[in-house]
């Protein structure tokens, strides 16, 4: 367990600061990694092994939330997905707190599928400059555009083992992502032992965003 986890530090006006926020959705994937039931191809109704890591994004994020808010009702009973952009059509993948206090776009990092074969849209989908493919990148300059009054966020979990570290994908976002937009410091939280054979592993991580200059 990492020195933040499950011990998130209430900030100015009650919200959660980003590293107990960070810890605190790592810890709770830990939990739906064991208590999941095993995810399923809509498409082929194939079911994967167990754990959270074959899961989709959206459905991934989707029952982090729910842990978090059955685990800690003080901090987020107010947690909600899917919410809009001011104006827009557009929908954030967590806000947190009335104002919103904090809007955060998620990104999952998975190398490979769940029989173990490389997924090669995994940097793509953190560090494509194309809006259309709706990256880790992009979604910064999205958060940083965007008239919500409250803080921005955005957050990486990924899954890794001996053979391929998060650590060189998350420095090249950081590096192409700095050129776009303010990012502060980065908050990390390990997810722990894993139950899936592949997905065994990995860390969760995120950063305030805040236009550049």
């Amino acid at each position: 367990m990492g020195p933040h986890q499950g011990r998130a530090t209430l900030g100015m006006g009650g919200s959660v600061e980003l590293a107990g926020l960070v810890a605190d959705f790592a810890d709770a994937m830990g939990t739906v990694d064991r208590e999941c039931d095993p995810a399923c191809s809509a498409r082929s109704e194939r079911v994967y092994k167990p754990g959270i890591g074959p899961y989709g994004e959206a459905k991934a994020v989707e029952m982090v939330g729910v842990q978090m808010r059955i685990r800690w009702p003080d901090r987020y009973s107010d947690l909600r997905t899917g919410v809009s952009y001011p104006g827009e059509r557009k929908t954030c993948d967590l806000a947190l707190g009335p104002g919103p206090d904090w809007v955060v776009e998620v990104k999952m990092a998975r190398f490979w599928g769940d029989n173990g074969k490389p997924d090669d849209t995994a940097i793509k989908d953190l560090l494509s400059p194309y809006p259309q493919d709706r990256s880790a990148l992009t979604d910064c300059l999205k958060l940083a555009a965007a008239a919500f009054r409250g803080r921005k966020a955005i957050l990486i979990y990924g899954f890794e083992n001996e053979t391929r570290s998060l650590d060189p994908a998350i420095e090249a976002f950081e590096a192409l992502a700095s050129r776009l937009v303010t990012l502060g410091p980065r908050e990390g939280a390990p997810l722990g032992e894993l139950v899936h054979p592949v997905h065994s592993g990995g860390r969760v991580f995120a950063w305030e965003v805040s236009p550049r200059g």
